[in-house]
C-alpha cells in the first residue's frame, strides 16, 4: 500500500511538472530565437538604410566596407540584392541557407520576414532575416543576413537541462515526502497489523498507539485497543467463571459422595444397594468432568510460555503409568523408540496430557484383545508421537468433530468419559505451535498424531523437568 501511494503522489507530481515546464520551455525557446532574430533586424535595417543609395548609383559606397566589418564582428554574412534577385554586394564568406529564397520574396513585396519562428534542439538549418530597400514608397532591393543558429541551439539546451535539473530534484523531494507521509498514514495501519498477528499468536495484552497517523487511524486503532480490551475481558471473565465454577461444584460433590457413601452400611436391600452403586458412580462421572473443565481452563491460560522436554523419556513415562489399566482390559501397550532423547518446545505439560488422552481413548476402545502401539520419532525439524490402536476407529465426519467440546461419538455414548480429553489436547497442542492429526488405521483402528516444534540448538541441551505423574489421566473425546 505504501508503494501504491507513493506511486500515486509520483505520478501527480511528474503530470504538474510537465504542465508547468512544458510551457517555460517553448516560452524559452521562442524568447532566445526572438532576441536574436531581433537584433539582426535591426541591423538589416540599418544595412537598409545604407544600401538606398548604392542601388539607385549603381555603386556599393561605404555598404561594402560595412558588411566586411560585419562579418568580421559577428562571424555570420549578409548580403543585399536588387529587385531582380542579383547580388549587389555579400560579405567574404556569404553563404545563402535554406529558407532564403522564401524571405526574399517576402521582402521584394514589400514586408520584413525571419525564419524560423523558434529554434529547437533538435532542429537544423539557420536564422535567415530580410528586410526590403524602399525609396519613396519604391523597393529597389533587399538586405539579407543568414545567422547560424547553434548558439541559439545551445542556449536553449542549456536552459532546457536546468529545468529538467530542477524537476528531478522536485521528483526526488517528492518521493522522500511522499515516503514519508506514507510511512505517517500507515504507520497505525502496519502497527494494527502487526498487533493483530500478536493477539493471534497468543499476547492478548499487546495493543496499537493510538497516538499516530492521522485523526482517523488514530480513531480506528482506539477502537481497536477497546475491542480487545473488551474481549480480553470477555475471555478472562469466561475461563475465570469456568475454573470457579468446576472448583465450587467440587465441594458439594465431594460432601454429596460422604453422604452416599455413609448411607451404603444402613442399605439392606438388593435394589437399594444397587440404586446406591449407581449414585456413587455419577458422583464420580461429574467428578471427572469437574476435573476436565479444570484442566481445560487451565490449558486455555497457556500463553507465551514454552518449555523443552524430551519426548521420548515423557513418552516412556505414560505407556509405564497405562500399563498396569492396559494389562486389566487384555491389551498389549507398547513403546517403539529410537532410544534417543527427541526434543520438543511446548507449553508444560502438553505432551504427557496429549498422550494421556490418547493412549486412554485408545486402551479403552481396542477392547480385549487389541494393541496399542505409541511410536516416537523425529520429524520435519521436530518430533512426531503417534497412537495407533486396532479399535473401531471412527468415520470422516467423526473425525471431524472428535475435538469438539463434548462431543462423543454415537456407539460410545455409554463409554465412561466427559468429551473432553480430545479437546483440551487441541489446545495444549495449538498453544505449542504443533499439530494434532487423526486419521483412519489399517486394516481397521485409528492412527492419532502428535507433532511438536523442536527446541533450538541451545535450548535442547537442558530440557525441563515436566515429568508427568502417573494418575494424571484426562477424560476421553470419543
Amino acid at each position: 500500500m505504501r508503494r501504491r501511494l507513493v506511486i500515486s503522489y509520483l505520478l501527480l507530481m511528474v503530470l504538474v511538472l510537465i504542465a508547468l515546464e512544458t510551457p517555460l520551455a517553448i516560452t524559452l525557446a521562442s524568447r532566445e530565437t526572438e532576441r536574436v532574430r531581433a537584433d539582426r533586424l535591426a541591423d538589416a535595417t540599418r544595412f537598409a538604410s545604407l544600401a538606398g543609395p548604392a542601388l539607385r548609383g549603381g555603386g556599393s559606397g561605404p555598404l561594402e566596407a560595412e558588411l566586411r566589418s560585419y562579418e568580421e564582428l559577428y562571424a555570420f554574412g549578409a548580403a543585399v540584392v536588387d529587385r531582380d534577385r542579383d547580388t549587389v554586394v555579400a560579405s567574404v564568406n556569404w553563404q545563402p541557407a535554406t529558407g532564403t529564397t522564401t524571405a526574399l520574396d517576402i521582402a521584394l513585396s514589400g514586408q520584413q520576414t525571419s525564419a524560423p519562428g523558434s529554434v529547437w534542439p533538435w532542429t537544423a538549418g539557420a536564422v535567415v532575416v530580410a528586410v526590403p530597400i524602399n525609396d519613396g514608397g519604391e523597393v529597389l532591393g533587399a538586405v539579407v543576413i543568414v545567422t547560424p543558429a547553434d548558439p541559439i541551439r545551445r542556449t536553449v539546451t542549456a536552459w532546457w537541462l536546468l529545468l529538467a535539473l530542477a524537476g528531478m530534484l522536485t521528483v526526488l523531494a517528492c518521493v522522500l515526502t511522499a515516503f514519508g507521509l506514507a510511512g505517517w498514514v500507515l504507520r497505525p495501519v502496519t502497527e494494527l497489523d502487526a498487533v493483530t498477528h500478536e493477539i493471534a499468536e497468543g499476547d492478548r495484552g499487546a495493543r496499537v498507539q493510538h497516538r499516530l497517523g492521522p485523526p482517523e487511524l488514530r480513531r480506528l486503532a482506539a477502537s481497536f485497543n477497546h475491542m480487545a480490551d473488551v474481549v480480553s475481558d470477555v475471555m478472562d471473565r469466561q475461563r475465570a467463571f469456568v475454573a470457579h465454577a468446576s472448583h465450587q461444584l467440587r465441594n458439594p460433590l465431594t460432601a454429596l459422595r460422604l453422604r452416599v457413601e455413609e448411607l451404603g452400611p444402613s442399605l439392606t436391600d438388593p435394589e437399594g444397594r444397587s440404586e446406591h452403586r449407581l449414585a456413587l458412580e455419577e458422583t464420580d462421572r461429574l467428578a471427572l468432568v469437574l476435573d476436565a473443565l479444570l484442566t481445560l481452563a487451565r490449558a486455555e491460560r497457556e500463553e507465551n510460555e514454552r518449555i523443552t522436554v524430551d519426548a521420548a523419556a515423557v513418552a516412556a513415562s505414560r505407556v509405564a503409568a497405562w500399563a498396569p489399566l492396559a494389562r486389566h482390559r487384555s491389551v498389549a501397550l507398547r513403546l517403539a523408540t529410537a532410544g534417543a532423547p527427541a526434543y520438543a518446545r511446548t507449553v508444560p505439560t502438553a505432551v504427557d496430557q496429549a498422550l494421556d488422552a490418547l493412549i486412554d481413548n485408545a486402551v479403552k476402545f481396542s477392547g480385549a484383545g487389541g494393541a496399542v502401539t505409541v511410536t516416537v520419532s523425529r520429524r520435519d525439524d521436530g518430533v512426531a508421537l503417534e497412537v495407533r490402536d486396532t479399535g473401531p476407529g471412527m468415520t470422516e465426519s467423526q473425525l471431524g468433530q472428535a475435538t469438539e467440546r463434548f462431543w462423543r461419538a454415537p456407539d460410545a455414548q455409554n463409554v465412561d468419559g466427559a468429551g473432553l480429553g480430545l479437546t483440551i489436547a487441541a489446545v495444549l497442542v495449538d498453544a505449542s505451535d504443533g499439530r494434532l492429526t487423526m486419521r483412519p488405521g489399517e486394516p481397521r483402528g485409528l492412527v492419532a498424531g502428535l507433532w511438536f516444534p523442536a527446541p533450538e540448538p541451545d535450548a535442547a541441551a537442558e530440557p525441563a523437568d515436566d515429568e508427568p505423574c502417573a494418575d494424571l489421566r484426562p477424560t476421553p473425546a470419543r
